[in-house]
């Protein structure tokens, strides 16, 4: 008899194991730029309990060519981190919950922009409230596409839910503001799948 603690594992399972193939036959398949060591590989890491979590920053425009081409996130104020989360616990985790921020030197703390999100950093301005239509009245004319509307953003992004024992996921998350010396990715909301329990939170740094 399956226990329902049991089919939500296996659920859960699943689903991780449907969204990495789909990421496969996608911008993160076979060929693709995006394959990093390990994570204890990195000098820019943190261990805690047989989990490892290596935080990569992308701050130069030559290192982002390779994954975004000719866009230039940092021309944008986008600070791209590369993340990479290795299990050695033992034990399934569940990312459900995973909350990311950039902690400046001085304790200042930046949420995550999720990459859903990003290409709106590029809209076109919002009429102030007030402001007077010219005359003669504009044609309509067809909204810019966005320059940061390109499938990478999203399609190399950090998006696993579900880290079985002995595996690994990597993706880029971003940030709203300028690389700083002795800045740290903090990370906190990661949950043994089995019992739902928190593990301790991480502060990576970024030098």
């Amino acid at each position: 008899m399956i226990t329902r603690g049991a089919a939500w594992l296996i659920l859960l399972s699943i689903t991780a194991c449907a969204e990495g193939t789909a990421f496969a036959q996608g911008i993160g398949g076979k060929g693709s730029p995006l394959r990093p060591g390990p994570a204890t590989s990195y000098s820019t890491k943190q261990t805690n309990n047989g989990l490892t979590i290596a935080a990569l920053p992308y701050d130069d425009v030559e290192k982002l060519k390779p994954y975004f081409g000719k866009t230039n996130l940092l021309q944008f104020g986008i600070f791209p981190v590369m993340l990479i989360l290795q299990n050695d616990t033992g034990k399934a985790l569940n990312l459900e919950t995973l909350e990311l921020h950039y902690v400046t030197a001085d304790r200042l703390r930046l949420e995550e922009t999720p990459a859903s999100e990003v290409q709106y950093l590029d809209g076109p301005r919002r009429p102030r409230v007030g402001q007077q239509t010219p005359l003669p009245i504009p044609i309509p004319r067809g909204k810019a596409k966005s320059k940061l509307a390109i499938p990478e953003i999203t399609g190399f992004a950090f998006n696993a839910k579900m880290l079985p024992a002995g595996e690994s996921a990597h993706g880029f998350v971003y940030f709203q503001t300028t690389h700083q010396r002795g800045s740290k990715v903090y990370v906190r909301g990661i949950t043994e799948a089995a019992t739902r329990k928190e593990l301790l939170f991480f502060e990576v740094s970024l030098e």
